[in-house]
């Protein structure tokens, strides 16, 4: 195997082991970070319910292994200065299409829920849709809140 080649396929390994990266936005995730972290507790009822589509994440990391991996496939056509070229080329289409890769990769179904809290106040919470959480319209509601983020459980 050339060393073009197992280039090839270590960047390919790289972009795999990363996409195991990915965090959640879902009701019942929660980061290292808020664990043991005290919350507000409020409750309400949810009064309408609409499915939502969460962006993915835009790192540089879909870019840069696409450029490596289009980089590198594109130096292994011709010789020369045309295998520069191609390289060139490669890298650049290559980051494109990382780039659009990994924001499809890491894009995901939500939920916007709107809630009437027992204080009468109506407000939404927008997180990522969960098999857990079959929310009905009427159903009875937590709403944790701590630091700036709200999440809605059962």
């Amino acid at each position: 195997m050339s060393i073009r080649y197992a280039n090839l396929l270590c960047a390919a390994g790289l972009c795999v082991a990363l996409s195991g990266c990915m965090s959640t936005l879902s009701g019942d995730s929660y980061s290292r970070e808020e664990a043991r972290r005290v919350q507000t507790v409020e409750y309400g009822q949810i009064v309408a319910l609409r499915p939502v589509v969460l962006e993915g994440t835009k790192t540089p990391i879909g870019t840069i292994a696409g450029a490596a991996i289009g980089g590198i496939a594109g130096s292994a056509v011709g010789q020369g200065k045309g295998a520069d070229i191609a390289a060139v080329v490669g890298a650049v289409a290559g980051g494109i299409a990382g780039s659009s890769v990994e924001e499809a990769a890491t894009r995901s179904q939500g939920v916007e829920i709107t809630v009437k809290t027992q204080r009468g106040d109506t407000i939404a919470i927008v997180q990522q849709a969960s098999a857990q959480d079959d929310f009905k319209v009427g159903d009875t509601v937590r709403l944790l809140s701590s630091g700036g983020t709200t999440r809605v459980s059962r």
